[in-house]
């Protein structure tokens, strides 16, 4: 069922290529640059550690941009949002290829954590420009942009770096975001209709949404699935580089296939959102990611497993993460139309926080060994609390639709089929 023609619905959407962009432009600084920490170091005559604060500084910063960006979405509109961060995210690049110190070279790496609030803006854009399950396919092909970037991120930057030092690899980022502020300029329109709730106490609309049951469920199924996610990027290569003799080109290439999966999984929510209900959906990608690495874990414990083999089961994360992310994305957008910034935003800062708070958690148990057994064993627990979580979300999702069968008004049933 399409949405009701209203001012939001008659805004032309952008083309799905922008949307790539914007989501690819969100997290592709992250990856980008890891191979040329060590040069940066060596430059600027700093440890590694102070250096690698560039990475912590940026996570930190990405989450409460997250957070603030989707609050100020709903206040002032999309559009001022996403090109406000983008242009911060260049002169940041900026900064940092001219910065002539570590000192500012970490204050202008922080600032670049502008680009994420690219993300939210974008799913919200989707959401307001589709009905319900034609946004749930829009943002499953937006989402392969998010899942491409960091995958070749690694390789551009490295190859950069070597040819022509580290700072082209920030002239670069800088030349991709004045490219895309040059098509959000021209594509991107505004959709919000600025509500009382949105236009009031940012504090006051995060207790809303924190008391919701619904915002609670998906986003704690995010929150366990990027956990999945981050166990996986950090334990992997500890644990399997003894097995591929320490070469990093064979690593980088097995660990290729979980972004893999996660296209493989957008693509599967293209087809799927028009034909299953979304808290199934999500349901289906949970047990998928459990199912393939309980059968990593099980032929594990039989008997050693060769790379290639844990790696396949590894897939399903990016899989089921790909299935999982757009579903997730709009549960939280449609509980409350009037805060689907704000909402979009504080999911994407917990489930970030979170995921590597369990992340955190898996570290030590890790470091202690170098088992391929402990590690399946320590993803398919936090899989196995997403799946949970996506339970719980098809719970929670069944009650609006029981009150709707008997009875509801058309007001309900029409809100919960855009959900649907």
């Amino acid at each position: 069922m399409s949405r009701p023609v209203d001012a939001q619905s008659s805004v032309i959407p952008p083309r799905r290529m922008v949307f790539i962009g914007l989501t690819a432009m969100s997290v592709l600084p992250v990856t980008i640059y890891l191979p040329a920490l060590p040069d940066i170091a060596n430059e600027f005559g700093a440890s590694f550690t102070l250096v690698n604060l560039s990475v912590a500084g940026y996570a930190i910063a990405t989450a409460l941009t997250e957070a603030i960006s989707g609050v100020l979405s709903d206040r002032y509109g999309r559009r001022p949002v996403a090109l406000t961060s983008v242009s911060v995210f260049i002169i940041a690049s900026i900064g940092c290829a001219l910065a002539p110190n570590i000192e500012l070279f970490l204050v202008c790496r922080t600032f670049q954590a502008a680009i994420a609030a690219c993300f939210s803006v974008a799913m919200v854009v989707i959401k307001e420009t589709s009905s319900g399950r034609d946004a749930v396919k829009e943002i499953g092909f937006a989402g392969m942009g998010w899942a491409l970037a960091p995958m070749f991120g690694p390789t551009l930057g490295g190859t950069l770096n070597e040819l022509f030092g580290w700072r082209t690899i920030f002239v670069l980022l800088a030349l991709l975001g004045g490219a895309v502020l040059l098509a959000s300029k021209r594509q991107l329109r505004e959709t919000s209709q600025p509500s009382m709730a949105s236009k009031g106490n940012p504090l006051t609309s995060f207790r809303r949404l924190l008391g919701s049951s619904r915002f609670w469920a998906y986003t704690l199924c995010m929150v366990c699935s990027t956990g999945t996610l981050y166990v996986f990027l950090g334990g992997a290569p500890l644990v399997m580089s003894s097995h591929l003799g320490g070469s990093s080109v064979v690593l980088g290439l097995y660990m290729a296939l979980v972004p893999g999966g996660f296209v493989i999984g957008s693509c599967l929510t293209g087809i799927c959102a028009s034909r299953v209900f979304r808290s199934h959906i999500l349901v289906h990608a949970r047990i998928a990611t459990c199912g393939g690495l309980a059968a990593g874990l099980v032929l594990a414990m039989l008997h050693d497993i060769p790379p290639l083999l844990f790696f396949v089961s590894c897939v399903f994360i990016g899989i089921g993460n790909g299935l999982t992310s757009p579903v997730v994305n709009m549960g939280v957008m449609s509980e409350h139309d009037d805060l689907a910034g704000t909402a979009t935003g504080l999911s994407a800062a917990l489930s970030i926080g979170g995921g590597a708070l369990i992340s955190s958690a898996a570290g030590p148990s890790l470091s202690a060994t170098s088992s391929i057994r402990i590690l399946l064993a320590l993803l398919l627990t936090s899989a196995s609390l997403a799946l949970l979580a996506a339970l719980f979300a098809a719970l929670v999702d069944r009650q609006p639709h029981a009150r709707t069968a008997a009875g509801g008004s058309r007001e309900v049933r029409a809100r919960e089929e855009d959900r649907g």
